[in-house]
């Protein structure tokens, strides 16, 4: 059965790698970039559209404001990316927010942050997922007609590319990514080349459209309100900028120079295509609407239900390379393939964070430990799952989604640049040197004004999108913080509970006396197996036990007992309702009682057998046993296993698929240098 299951696993992951090629795992920074920047770059694909999309709420009249939303964004895309560069030449270990937060301002805000994180990783996966299906969807109906089911294979294609392992996932994403963003640089140099020097007129296919607004005329609080909500639409650029501080130890030495190097490239990558594309839609005079159905006008009259409206960055592509025309296409595939990716972020980020909260003690420790390709599997798996639940729950509609999207970012940004700012107080009152202290300083005032400017956005956000479904990602994030604290107790209590005394010894922890007692049924080789590796423990008391459940069988065994000699006595227990389970365990517990300071040892022959369905026919009795008598305390229970013929079968296959497998090759050696195993002799 372990076969059957191997050979699939090994097929979609690949073969096992050995823990001391970690390093070949890590990353370049033209590899790095794609692997954890393709959130926010490929975030330019919808960002815009939210913004127009609010936008569109007071009129085309409101559209003149959206230069002005790109600068706000340009600014806070600087802000956090100068910040995250002290970060992570600060903190180089992987911990990013979290750990910034938790050594400059405590457990709890590290626990917040941590649990802002979670929540804003597997957002990326559903939003990114949902996103791309949606502009696929334009070309192909079946995906919009099979959204969740689509959007939760994508969703197991990319746990399975990350399975494989970091580099490999990184090397395979890395050609969209760069196409993505080649095309959009090629798309604003040949639009702002048309416009500017040829003076061609580019037209949107929504240009002639008319858009009719909600809250015609909107001004004073209200225009100011839509302006900060349009805002904080735009804000979805920066999403994913965290990613790189927490994944520091997947860059190649020296690693935080690299990783700060990625964040800059990442930062003026980002707002370049983020301030182009929206330059260009002003200029191709898009049109957007929330409801566009009903809001969008052509000749007067709503285009109703059946017009499908394409994302701004498709607008803008059909106005600049034509419809239809070969740099148009390439542009839109990249587009929808780089938002499937953009998720691959989220796969990098949550397991090294999920990793470093188990070592903490904050997550079950299983997600601290790496798979057969050096990758963190279970943080994988677990980001999928809850990312496929999202999809189910929301239709895999990138709309409602959204709204749940940027709380978390800002608000780990906000605590982790407060954190900076404590530990450069913290250094700056001991440091002596002028030049450092320079250095600390120009990075304090950094990191301030970060973590003012993120504050002031995260105040933004909550008070925009609380009621658009901000509230359902702050529940999951209370969700979070509420789960590791009953975890990290968990931990806790389990420590202190487990901890070695002080001393070399403890006289407490030894029993008085050792009572060893043999579970048989009937007399056969598994018994007297049994029966000689309980003499060979030399205990201080030993006597075999069975149970009456059939009283002509019982007759048997003492006669055969008595005719054998056994110097073992021999104790029968009554069991009236032909119970097996109750019967000893009240014994154990009676000897316990009895002497408390002594140990009771019971030995239980076992059968190891071949194939699963003898599983079903064997053992049962001693598994009932075990799993009552593990709970008792001051009891030790021993399996004895006696290996039937058919256990060869299972010993051969488990041989060969150590030799297929890398991992058995790697731990026994090369096949010329292992010891032959002794031959079973023959009864």
């Amino acid at each position: 059965m372990s076969k059957l299951t191997d050979v699939p696993k090994r097929i979609l992951i690949g073969r096992a790698l050995r823990s001391d090629r970690l390093g070949e795992t890590l990353l370049p920074k033209r590899v790095a970039l794609p692997v954890f920047a393709s959130d926010p770059l490929s975030s330019v694909a919808y960002a815009p559209g939210e913004v127009l999309l609010v936008l569109s709420v007071a009129g085309v009249s409101a559209y003149h404001f959206s230069p002005w939303i790109a600068v706000a964004v340009v600014v806070l895309m600087f802000t956090v990316v100068a910040s995250y560069r002290q970060n992570v030449h600060a903190y180089p270990s992987g911990g990013g927010d979290y750990e910034v937060a938790t050594t400059n301002l405590g457990p709890k805000a590290g626990l917040t942050v941590a649990s802002a994180l979670l929540v804003d990783y597997v957002l990326t996966v559903a939003v990114s997922i949902a996103s791309g299906i949606e502009n696929l969807g334009s070309a192909v109906p079946f995906v919009v007609e099979h959204k969740v089911l689509c959007a939760t294979a994508v969703i197991v294609l990319l746990t399975l590319m990350n399975l494989r392992g970091v580099k490999e996932s990184g090397k395979l994403f890395a050609i969209p990514t760069y196409v993505f963003v080649a095309g959009v640089f090629l798309m604003i140099a040949w639009g702002a080349f048309r416009g500017i020097v040829l003076g061609d007129s580019m037209e949107a296919p929504t240009a002639d459209f008319e858009l009719k607004a909600e809250h015609q005329g909107i001004a004073g609080f209200a225009l100011v309100f839509l302006l900060l909500r349009a805002f904080s639409s735009g804000c979805a650029a920066l999403t994913g900028v965290e990613a790189i501080s927490n994944g520091v130890p997947a860059f190649r030495k020296p690693k935080s120079r690299n990783a700060a190097t990625t964040l800059a490239m990442m930062g003026l990558l980002a707002v370049t295509m983020f301030c182009g594309i929206i330059g260009l839609a002003m200029a191709t005079n898009v049109r957007m609407a929330e409801q566009p159905a009903h809001d969008l006008l052509e000749n007067g009259v709503a285009v109703g239900s059946d017009y499908v409206q394409d994302p701004v960055i498709s607008q803008v592509a059909e106005a600049v390379f034509g419809h239809g025309s070969i740099l148009f296409v390439v542009l839109a595939a990249a587009t929808a393939l780089v938002l499937f990716l953009a998720a691959n972020t989220a796969y990098n980020g949550f397991p090294l964070l999920g990793s470093i909260l188990a070592q903490d003690r904050y997550l079950p420790r299983q997600l601290h430990t790496r798979g057969d390709r050096l990758a963190f599997s279970n943080g994988i798996v677990l980001l999928a799952g809850a990312a496929i639940l999202l999809i189910w729950v929301y239709g895999a509609d990138s709309t409602r989604l959204i709204q749940l999207y940027i709380v978390g970012v800002f608000v780990s940004f906000t605590l982790s640049q407060t954190g900076m700012v404590r530990h450069w107080n913290r250094h700056l009152a001991t440091e002596k040197d002028p030049a450092k202290r320079r250095r600390m300083i120009r990075s304090r005032a950094i990191n301030a004004f970060g973590a003012f400017f993120t504050g002031l956005v995260l105040v933004v956000v909550l008070g925009t999108k609380f009621t658009h479904g901000a509230w359902v990602a702050l529940l999951g994030m209370v969700i979070f913080y509420a789960t590791m604290s009953v975890i990290r107790r968990h931990y806790d209590r389990v420590a202190a509970e487990i901890a070695a005394p002080e001393g070399p010894s403890d006289d407490s922890l030894r029993p008085s006396r050792v009572h060893s007692v043999v579970l048989i049924s009937k007399i056969h080789r598994p018994t007297l197996r049994a029966l000689a590796y309980a003499k060979l423990m030399r205990s201080d008391t030993l006597e075999a036990l069975s149970v009456n459940v059939d009283p002509a069988e019982t007759k048997a065994l003492r006669d055969e007992w008595e005719r054998r000699g056994f110097t073992v006595p021999l104790k029968v227990l009554d069991s009236p309702y032909r119970e097996i389970t109750r019967p000893v365990i009240e014994y154990v517990k009676g000897l316990r009682r009895e002497s408390p300071r002594d140990v009771v040892s019971v030995i239980i022959p076992e059968y190891v057998v071949g194939h699963w369905y003898e599983q079903l026919l064997h053992n049962q009795s001693a598994l009932r046993l075990k799993g009552r008598l593990l709970f008792t305390p001051g009891v030790m229970v021993t399996s004895v296993p006696y290996q039937l013929q058919s256990s060869e079968v299972a010993k051969k296959r488990a041989r060969r698929r150590q030799e297929w497998t890398a991992p058995g090759s790697v731990r026994r050696g090369p096949a010329e240098h292992r010891p032959k195993e002794p031959s079973t002799p023959k009864r």
